[in-house]
């Protein structure tokens, strides 16, 4: 972040967790980022969060921790939080704040954006188009996820949601195009998630096509706010900028809500609900509606947040809003990882609202469109028999209700439970195709001719 330090002020009032409020600044804006000059003549990075007349409210992006009041002094630099962005990022892993984690020198940057760009101008958004093949049965056959979507995985304790993440990363592709990366972001995460991450991305051929952003829970509270904005700048530097298709993962937006919950209450806000702030909405809002595809440009951004639902509650805000802003979404299931099915992809709850977008046009549409609903009808209907035995046992069940059950059952060992293989479209789809045929005529007319392929 580029710095150019003008008056410094001594006027710190008090410190309230990673806040420093100051009283008679002035000259300054909001969103301006400043530097904190210690007694010690250390200095760390702040950015003004809230301005009332003279009386500012800063979030020092390195925690407050030793710094006196009296002898800090506060000096606004009159520039905003830029990244310098260039295509050396390939391959780099940086923190929070877009400083190298992996042990080499800091990039030469090619321009400086900053981070906390706009969502983008409903009149100047493309339609989402085209397929983006994630190797993920569930996910390219039954919820497809289009070039420029916005679908959000949800997730909850304890489910493998990281070696998900890991596996979209590396399997991620377009096919129509060479030009595709990753941008991926991790927030809150444990040092053992953070060594899986680190170790995982450097041992995948695709982390020559892969920039990481990874935030600690034990790094600054602040900076879980900065990494999926920084994530997305880069992101937006990949596509719009050097035309690249970029899909930008991000882990966990539930550490990033819990420590919007924390700045807020440390500013003494007025909590909505279930204690999170108001603004919530707007704010996830802010970061989702940055992905998508801009008339007159080239490039692309898909964005696959991940969230953890706290209690596996879906109505939680975080998920529930995230719902609302998002077109569609994966849902993780904990019956199906108890089973030892991976990935554990619930498919009942899950939807893509763009898949018709992705899937091919004509006869192509019609029958990737015909095999999706037949095979989310035929598991529906498995489901429903399965609690039916429950009450009346198999030997109340009549045959058509034990092919239902024994397709349920392979549906669930074959198609869910595919491991960390990769599979292409076409292999997904021929499966579906073997599998429905296991059901008796009669129950595929929503199929039509296309069960004879």
């Amino acid at each position: 972040m580029k710095k150019l330090i003008q008056r410094e002020y001594r006027t710190i009032k008090s410190i309230e967790g990673p806040l420093v409020f100051a009283e008679h600044i002035t000259g300054a804006g909001l969103g301006e980022m400043c530097v904190i000059r210690l007694g010690t003549g250390e200095t760390r990075t702040g950015q003004i969060l809230q301005l009332v007349g003279d009386h500012a409210v800063i979030q020092v992006l390195e925690g407050t921790t030793g710094i006196d009041s009296r002898s800090t002094g506060v000096a606004p630099t009159g520039e905003a939080a830029k990244i310098g962005v260039s295509m050396d990022v390939f391959g780099r892993v940086f923190n929070g704040f877009g400083r190298p984690l992996d042990g080499f020198s800091p990039i030469i940057p090619e321009k400086y954006m900053e981070v906390n760009g706009l969502p983008m101008n409903p009149a100047s958004r493309e339609k989402p188009d085209f397929f983006v093949q994630t190797g993920i049965s569930v996910i390219d056959g039954l919820n497809t996820l289009v070039r420029g979507q916005k679908l959000p995985i949800f997730s909850g304790a304890g489910l493998p949601a990281k070696e998900l993440a890991v596996q979209i990363v590396r399997q991620a592709r377009v096919a129509e195009t060479s030009d595709f990366c990753v941008v991926f972001g991790a927030m809150g995460i444990t040092s053992r998630e953070a060594f899986f991450f680190r170790k995982s991305l450097a041992e995948s051929v695709s982390m020559e096509r892969t920039v990481a952003f990874i935030n600690q829970a034990i790094d600054p509270t602040i900076e879980r706010l900065f990494t999926p904005r920084i994530a997305l700048t880069t992101a937006e530097y990949l596509a719009f900028d050097k035309g690249f298709h970029v899909m930008v993962v991000l882990t966990d937006m539930t550490a990033y809500c819990d420590a919007l919950r924390e700045i807020g209450s440390a500013r003494e806000e007025i909590p909505g609900r279930r204690s999170y702030p108001g603004y919530m909405y707007t704010d996830l809002a802010g970061i989702y509606e940055r992905a998508g595809r801009l008339k007159g440009k080239k490039g692309s951004i898909t964005l696959m947040p991940i969230l953890t639902m706290p209690d596996d509650d879906i109505t939680h805000p975080i998920p529930d809003l995230s719902g609302y802003i998002t077109e569609g979404q994966i849902v993780l299931s904990r019956a199906l990882h108890r089973k030892g099915i991976y990935p554990p992809i619930d498919v009942l709850p899950c939807l893509s609202r763009l898949m018709n977008l992705g899937i091919g046009k004509g006869k192509t549409r019609e029958g990737h469109r015909r095999l999706a609903d037949m095979l989310y009808s035929a598991y529906a209907k498995g489901g429903d028999v399965r609690r039916l035995t429950t009450i009346v046992g198999e030997e109340g069940l009549t045959d058509i209700d034990k092919g239902y059950l024994a397709f349920a059952d392979a549906f669930e060992r074959r198609f869910i439970g595919q491991g960390e293989s990769d599979r292409s479209i076409d292999d997904t789809l021929n499966l579906g195709f073997e599998l429905l045929k296991t059901l008796p005529e009669r129950e595929l007319t929503g199929l039509g001719m296309a069960r004879k392929g």
